[in-house]
């Protein structure tokens, strides 16, 4: 028998010099497509929405993006809302570009990058959790192989949409994995020791991952995360950056923004972690919106 469907719609206007492809370019990293699958115009993404696996679609026509939920269950109360609300941070919308880009446009060497990229904005995950986990497995290795882990683990978990996309499990289901099912899926003892504190944590309440899109605050969600053994400053920047928007995390502990700034400034000599943190610096309140540019330079 056909489960019922419901259908959650939103549209949102883009401004005149949005580029979806960066969008559409985030969420096709996974060739084998089982949790997203990615048109020249659209997204359709497996997600847990309170709990239940749904799909999201996003068409992207012109000025707009539609956007549609497809649920086997109740969406629940106030979903276009949070539909929109999500799409808004998934889509970079309430990121000060505009502001960043008049501010640095004449730059003698930032200049350059924003030519090259306007109106570029950074990418962000259905969910903090989800940037979170991404970030752990993310951490000192490829992003190739990254993705071969989260896809392993995301087909761990098994849970399928009302499209047959698999979706990214939430909290409570990585939490109810053991530490063994982890390291299946390729993550080290370190990370799957990691994933699992922060599953449990955020099931539990101890983090409020979710609750911190509406009340942001940085320093709360650092002095969180950096308790956690094997999460450091790269991971929680990361999780700040692909997470919730924030435009000012410093990501000079990142082996291509280091290798982008090189190239940029000419120098025959790499560049270390601490020169790099010091040449972001004079960005802020956009150093993460700095080190996006120097990841679009660097390939």
């Amino acid at each position: 028998m056909t489960k019922p469907r419901s259908t959650v719609t939103c549209t949102l206007a883009l401004p005149g010099d949005y580029r979806p492809e960066d969008i559409l370019k985030f969420h096709r990293r996974d060739r084998e497509a089982v949790a997203e699958q990615v048109t020249d115009s659209s997204l359709r993404k497996g997600l847990l929405w309170h709990g239940a696996p749904a799909c999201l679609v996003v068409e992207f026509t012109g000025p707009s993006a539609l956007g549609s939920l497809i649920l086997a269950s109740d969406p629940g109360p106030d979903a276009e809302a949070a539909l929109r609300k999500m799409l808004t941070r998934m889509l970079g919308l309430d990121q000060s570009v505009a502001r960043f880009e008049e501010t640095y446009r004449g730059h003698p060497v930032l200049g350059s990058l924003i030519a090259a990229r306007p109106g570029l904005r950074v990418p962000v995950a259905a969910s903090p959790f989800e940037a979170l986990v991404w970030a752990i497995i993310g951490q000192q290795i490829s992003v190739h192989a990254a993705i071969s882990i989260r896809r392993r683990l995301i087909l761990a978990t098994g849970l399928q949409g009302p499209e047959q996309l698999y979706c990214h499990p939430d909290a409570d289901r990585l939490a109810a994995c053991t530490e063994d099912t982890l390291r299946a899926a390729g993550l080290t003892a370190t990370k799957a020791a990691s994933v699992r504190a922060v599953s449990i944590a955020a099931a539990e309440g101890r983090l409020p991952l979710e609750a911190w899109t509406t009340h942001f605050d940085a320093e709360a969600i650092g002095s969180a995360l950096l308790a956690v053994r094997g999460i450091g400053p790269w991971t929680l920047n990361y999780l700040l950056l692909r997470g919730y928007g924030w435009l000012d995390g410093s990501l000079h502990g990142d082996v291509a923004v280091r290798r982008s700034l090189q190239r940029l400034l000419g120098e025959a000599t790499p560049i270390d972690a601490t020169r790099t943190a010091t040449w972001l610096a004079q960005f802020s309140p956009w150093r993460a919106l700095v080190g996006a540019h120097l990841w679009a330079a660097d390939g």
